[in-house]
């Protein structure tokens, strides 16, 4: 009977290792197939986000190591977390991809012609308080950095330049904020990125949050528009300036939402009072046009003895900035298709042509094609003969001051 009982006893041993065997294989199979399944559809989209985000925020920390501004600053360096090991959720994730890191922009306030008045002032009363609070608070509590500051003015006037520039040579944190960042699919989704915003930039304080076009996204709430957006508006406006706009210290928070728009009449009043500091941008006047044209034509070949800078800074009245650069680019290629012609009529070969022999730049150019800078004559001279208006048009200096004072109100000066 023992030896009958030995074989079953075995056999009920390998049965129990073969069942036990097959459950685990099945169990890893299955674990292993499950881990294969995508359930989220945008988990792809989000681990791009995550990586992006925190390539960014590294970035940020190599900037702060090549910066050494004072023992100050030295010292709250080796307190505070490296940015690039903070934990975002992915909301703050995909806010972060908004972060420029300064060194990408090669804009610098040299850069921008003219806006001087502009420039001193947003040193002055934004970037100094809002990257050294410390030298002004210990003279008085008020000496903050302002929680929001529009810029504001017609289009192409250098509004976003300015921005750029504040971004590069600010030291802060800046966040060029996209609408689109903002504008999800799901309900509710939209918020919860408005509060990534200001959690974010608390983190990374002191921060600037940078908004173009801000009428687009806060304009003027009414009672017909959507619900999403509406709340969108009333989550951001709660951030920006409600009960968690400071910490629990009582210290404001180091974050200036700054927004560029050339339709202020559009944007919600309460928005507005957020943004107590408004510089109007407007279109440059002869000064600032000449500085312009300087910047732009720096590196351009000009033909000095019929190039007249005074004479091209009053013909341009009433455009800008972005208006000059166009004209200055088209009148930089007529030198260019001038000589590709010249090669063409002579039956050489377009390899044949050498950069060297391109003609400098000239008045003239910048009134031969469409799209360029027309000066309208007055009308007693519109009768004149195409000769006469011809030889009149280039003038000396000193006649051309004197016709400047007889053009219509397409040449006058546009009112400051």
């Amino acid at each position: 009977m023992a030896s009958a009982r030995g074989p079953r006893w075995q056999q009920f041993l390998q049965e129990l290792v073969m069942v036990a065997g097959t459950s685990a294989s099945a169990y890893f199979l299955i674990r292993y197939l499950l881990s294969r399944l995508d359930f989220d559809p945008e988990s792809q989209k989000k681990e791009e986000q995550r990586r992006k985000s925190a390539a960014i925020l590294r970035r940020l920390d190599g900037g702060d190591e090549s910066d050494e501004d004072s023992p100050r600053r030295e010292g709250k360096r080796g307190r505070r977390q490296k940015r690039g090991d903070l934990a975002l959720n992915q909301y703050e994730q995909a806010i972060a991809m908004d972060v420029v890191a300064p060194d990408d922009i090669p804009v610098s306030f040299e850069d921008i012609g003219g806006l001087d008045e502009i420039i001193e002032e947003l040193k002055e009363s934004v970037i100094y308080p809002l990257t050294m609070p410390h030298l002004y608070s210990s003279t008085s509590s008020l000496l903050t950095a302002p929680s929001g500051v529009l810029l504001y003015g017609p289009p192409g006037c250098g509004k976003t330049m300015l921005a750029k520039a504040l971004a590069h040579e600010s030291g802060a944190c800046f966040i060029n904020l996209h609408i689109s960042t903002l504008t999800e699919k799901w309900y509710g989704d939209s918020n919860k990125l408005v509060n990534a915003v200001f959690s974010l930039a608390r983190k990374l304080q002191p921060s600037i949050v940078f908004i173009d076009e801000i009428d687009a996204v806060l304009g003027t709430r009414r009672s017909g528009e959507h619900e999403a957006s509406g709340m969108v508006k009333a989550e951001f406006m709660t951030h920006w300036d409600g009960l968690t706009s400071a910490n629990a210290s009582g210290e404001p928070q180091r974050v200036v939402v700054m927004g560029a728009t050339n339709r202020i009449q559009d944007i919600d009043e309460a928005i507005l009072r957020r943004m107590p500091k408004k510089f109007p941008v407007v279109l440059p006047p002869a000064p600032q046009r000449f500085r312009i044209l300087s910047l732009v034509l720096k590196d351009t070949k000009v033909d000095q003895e019929n190039f007249d800078l005074d004479y091209l800074v009053k013909a341009m009245a009433g455009m800008s900035g972005s208006d000059i650069k166009e004209a200055c680019r088209d009148a930089a290629m007529a030198p260019v298709r001038e000589l590709i012609r010249e090669k063409k009529a002579a039956g050489l070969q377009m390899t044949a042509v050498d950069p060297k022999e391109v003609r400098g730049l000239r008045t003239e150019d910048f009134f031969t094609r469409a799209g360029g800078v027309r000066v309208i004559p007055p009308p007693a001279q519109l009768q004149a003969p195409v000769k006469a208006s011809s030889e009149k048009e280039w003038s000396t200096e000193s006649e051309a001051t004197s016709e400047v004072e007889t053009r219509p109100a397409e040449m006058a000066e546009p009112p400051e």
